[in-house]
């Protein structure tokens, strides 16, 4: 399946309101793409909608050449926040969802599921953690878990929403190594981020949506003012030549501020 992942015309509403208008978007197979832009911007219903959480209002979602929804090897890493980290599980049983969504629910786990569930746990710096409940564990330990369990599905397509908010630099640097350890596994990773530094150093592609896609490409090409001005409007300000974005999205240490030349 060496074909690109591609969006044409793409149109979500989330509730009443269009969160995406006509995106047309085509992305090569096994790059690593950053998906930015305001909050609200449509970066989270784009990965919903991938996933079939939310329905198309218009467009298409294919790999190669078939609609997206008939692919099962496409592994979503929600943000922190829409897990409900009370529910009375423990690290391996999250992991081992990762194996479920490859065959039937509900079946014995396989020796090889097993194995790969200990080899995404370990590769994600977690494998001491098993028993533990998930509710016990620190953001970046919960971020972990839920990376290691995208691993145990052995995807072809891994969506990743926001997940370096609210880490510590180790969890972000493991996740970044594990990301482009994935490379040579041929898997196309899409992250949202509102880091447009991050973005620009660590990702082949970016992708700048604003409700509406604004410019996708190379970093150099889309971190234009005009693009910025285009995606963060008021937001945007330009400081001794230097263009600073200040995002209010994501609260706590991280103020969301992003210099950018």
């Amino acid at each position: 399946m060496s074909e690109p992942l591609e969006l044409r015309d793409v149109s979500v509403f989330y509730g009443t309101r269009q969160a995406l208008d006509s995106v047309s978007l085509s992305v090569a197979r096994a790059a690593q793409v950053a998906i930015v832009g305001p909050n609200g911007a449509g970066k989270s219903t784009l990965f919903k909608a991938m996933v079939g959480l939310l329905p198309l209002a218009s467009g298409e979602m294919l790999m190669g050449g078939t609609p997206l929804s008939g692919h099962r090897d496409i592994a979503y890493v929600p943000q922190r926040e829409e897990v409900d980290w009370r529910f009375p599980v423990t690290v391996f049983d999250v992991v081992a969802m990762g194996r479920y969504g490859r065959g039937k629910w509900f079946r014995r786990l396989s020796r090889s599921d097993r194995r790969i569930i200990h080899e995404a746990m370990e590769q994600m710096g977690i494998g001491d953690l098993g028993h533990r409940s998930i509710g016990e564990l620190s953001g970046g330990q919960q971020q972990r878990v839920f990376l290691a369990r995208a691993l145990a599905q052995q995807p072809q397509i891994l969506l990743l929403d926001e997940p370096f908010t609210g880490v510590d630099v180790a969890t972000r640097e493991a996740t970044l190594d594990v990301l482009a350890g994935l490379r040579g596994h041929s898997v196309t990773v899409l992250v949202s981020t509102h880091d447009l530094d991050l973005a620009a150093d660590r990702f082949d592609q970016v992708v700048l949506l604003s409700g509406r896609l604004i410019a996708a490409g190379d970093p150099e090409e889309v971190f234009t003012e005009r693009n910025l001005q285009a995606a963060f409007g008021g937001q945007m300000v330009v400081v001794d030549g230097r263009v600073v974005v200040v995002d209010q999205c994501c609260g706590g240490a991280d103020d969301g501020r992003r210099d950018r030349q």
